[in-house]
């Protein structure tokens, strides 16, 4: 049966990959994003998401029309600064895009996968929770998702609604290519923890993602996937 997926910021990068992959086996999309792709395989609501009561109300004319069937919270922002140097402007920005949009997108979807009794959290994370330099915001934020996955994956266990999280290490999305050109001192930091040697591609992440939004995925709740070519391993697990 074709399922509704629910992608926040899914206009490009990661969640456009996820997009054209769920709609190549048959899935609707619908994502929320500033604006809109002339190539999204689905219906794109615009909406500033930084905006919370904007947020509802795009929430709200999604569900007028669809039944939301699984929520993957892809939207972020980074915002990177040392310690030192962190504007607690940013970092209230960062917090509230990434954390408070999924907890909006999940209450509002979960009522009709608890009616249905079937449902899919994904939220993304970040490599950076295990530890990145000048990431203070951004890693708090996606170790914040980490735990939202933990807790929810308990109480929603017995629902048929599963949570769980992907958290991707250094992917060669658009904005990731802008701060780090070929050949840039940045590009050679970030091959160096990366065993394979090689960024993830985009459509690499949408697969770990295609995965657990599946019925296969059906007994996996509450785990955090690190895709990332071998750069988590020998680092502390959380």
């Amino acid at each position: 049966m074709p399922r509704t997926i629910l992608i926040t910021g899914a206009t490009k990068g990661i969640g456009l990959a996820l997009s054209h992959r769920l709609a190549a086996t048959g899935e609707a999309v619908v994502d929320l994003a500033r604006n809109a792709a002339p190539d999204f395989p689905g219906r794109v609501v615009e909406v500033d998401l930084a905006d919370a009561a904007a947020t509802q109300a795009a929430l709200d004319r999604v569900l007028a029309d669809h039944a939301i069937d699984a929520v993957v919270n892809n939207v972020g922002l980074v915002r990177p600064a040392p310690i030192g140097a962190v504007d607690l402007s940013d970092l209230a920005a960062v917090l509230d895009l990434n954390l408070r949009t999924t907890v909006q997108t999940a209450q509002a979807a979960l009522p009709g996968m608890r009616e249905r009794g079937w449902g899919r959290v994904v939220n993304i994370a970040s490599l950076t929770v295990l530890g990145v330099p000048e990431r203070t915001a951004y890693a708090a934020a996606k170790a914040g998702l980490v735990s939202f996955t933990r807790g929810w994956a308990l109480e929603l266990a017995a629902t048929g609604i599963t949570v769980n999280a992907v958290a991707p290490g250094p992917t060669e999305t658009e904005l990731f290519r802008a701060g780090n050109p070929p050949g840039s001192g940045g590009e050679a930091r970030y091959l160096a923890a990366v065993p394979m040697r090689r960024f993830a591609k985009p459509d690499e992440i949408a697969a770990a993602i295609a995965f657990l939004l599946s019925e296969d995925a059906a007994f996996i709740t509450g785990q955090t996937l690190f895709v990332d070519g071998g750069a988590s391993i020998g680092k502390a697990a959380i």
